[in-house]
């Protein structure tokens, strides 16, 4: 509380403007209905309302947690700027320039959409320091775009295959993705999860996700029609290194549902066959009704520009291909590592041991890549449920090079 004193000390105080004002905020101050505030009244320019600016630093009126523009987030320790550098207010400067200057100052505005973005092009909002240029979601990253289940496809059993588009036509038009991004598809009502897109870029009627009966949300995703509108927020995530793949062999791996990026990443080489040497598949499943996509089996194997090989865990009744666990049969197969880059996708077990087996292989930690199925809930690094480190699996990943990931702490 504030004595006589530093009353008086009030009164004589000059006008003061908006910047010292801030200076000063530390100091105590009359409170109202007080017997200091009956000392004698200071200038009216020092007893007046704080203008807007200094109202709006209040906790429950800031920015932050009230207006945020369309593109906008708050900013996180470690991120860059949530919109472009040329776009983003110079808030700093605002603070400390007169009132004047910010009258005749012209008011900057945050986009109204994030631009898409091509990779290797200028990062748009939401771009995490050391993380490459890749497509990001337009608008605002917390808003689902409506979507329409157009098809369903029965995998498996406990594997159900939607493809949906977007409601607004322009937005499924001018959609881009990259191989191995992901997108969050919500139920509403029930919630919301992170599937890879595995449907190539190059197909542009429909975006394809393949998910597995595993809980709440993915169980509500099963329940869908065709008609059944759905919530999208994409693309999200990294996405596979292909055009550092160029020139070199490349064999994937995939077992059950991590077949789904593989599909995506695969379809995409397989477009681009001239640029790469010799792709290959390995895919098991427990069985042959728990491998998805058998409709486009029969095309893969007789594709002259792709080597495939299928396997199951055990001997099955009119199975004419291999039978084993995927870690023996890549042993058997036994891939030259020269010039030859390793992808793989599956159950975490799968992958340990995978791994285990390319090693053995020679293959260099750098040229072994795979993706992570740890859990995302905001798919956009502001809730920390997917982080390893001080890496985040939803913007840093999923997909990582053996390298990377042997840099991060045992925590997957």
């Amino acid at each position: 509380m504030a004595t006589r004193k530093t009353a008086g000390k009030a009164k004589a105080a000059p006008k003061a403007s908006d910047a010292d004002t801030k200076k000063t905020k530390g100091r105590a101050a009359p409170a109202a209905g007080s017997k200091s505030a009956k000392a004698p009244r200071a200038p009216k320019a020092v007893n007046n309302a704080a203008p807007a600016e200094e109202k709006a630093l209040l906790a429950d009126e800031h920015p932050m947690l009230t207006e945020l523009k369309e593109g906008q987030l708050p900013a996180v320790e470690g991120v860059t700027a949530l919109v472009p550098e040329d776009k983003a207010p110079a808030a700093e400067a605002a603070k400390e320039a007169p009132k004047a200057a910010k009258a005749e100052a012209p008011k900057a505005e945050a986009p109204k959409a994030a631009p898409k973005q091509e990779a290797g092009g200028k990062p748009g909002p939401r771009m995490p320091a050391g993380i490459s240029p890749r497509p990001l979601m337009a608008g605002n990253p917390y808003l689902p775009k409506l979507a329409t289940v157009v098809e369903i496809i029965q995998e498996t059993r406990n594997i159900r295959t939607l493809r949906v588009v977007l409601d607004d036509a322009e937005a499924m038009e001018n959609f881009t993705f990259e191989p191995g991004q992901v997108g969050q598809v919500s139920v509403f009502g029930a919630g919301e999860a992170t599937f890879v897109i595995n449907s190539p870029p190059s197909e542009k009627s429909f975006l394809q996700f393949s998910v597995m009966d595993a809980g709440e949300v993915t169980d509500a995703i099963h329940h869908l029609s065709p008609g059944d509108k759905v919530g999208v927020r994409a693309p999200l995530g990294n996405y596979f290194p292909w055009k550092d793949w160029k020139g070199k062999n490349v064999f994937f791996i995939g077992g059950g549902i991590g077949m789904a990026p593989i599909r995506t990443i695969m379809l995409h080489l397989l477009e681009r066959k001239e640029d790469y040497g010799k792709i290959s598949l390995l895919y098991g499943a427990r069985s042959p009704v728990d491998m998805a996509y058998s409709y486009e089996l029969d095309d893969w194997k007789q594709n002259p520009d792709f080597d495939c090989t299928l396997c199951i865990d055990n001997p099955y009744e009119n199975w004419g291909y291999r039978v084993g666990l995927i870690p023996k049969v890549l042993e058997e197969l036994s891939p030259s590592p020269e010039n030859t880059v390793a992808v793989l996708c599956g159950p975490p077990i799968m992958i340990k041991f995978t791994l285990q087996a390319l090693e053995k292989l020679g293959f260099e930690p750098e040229n072994i890549v795979t993706t992570l199925e740890k859990r995302m809930k905001c798919g956009i690094g502001i809730c920390g449920r997917c982080n390893i480190g001080s890496r985040y699996v939803c913007v840093d990943g999923p997909v990582f090079t053996l390298k990377e990931l042997q840099g991060l702490p045992p925590d997957m």
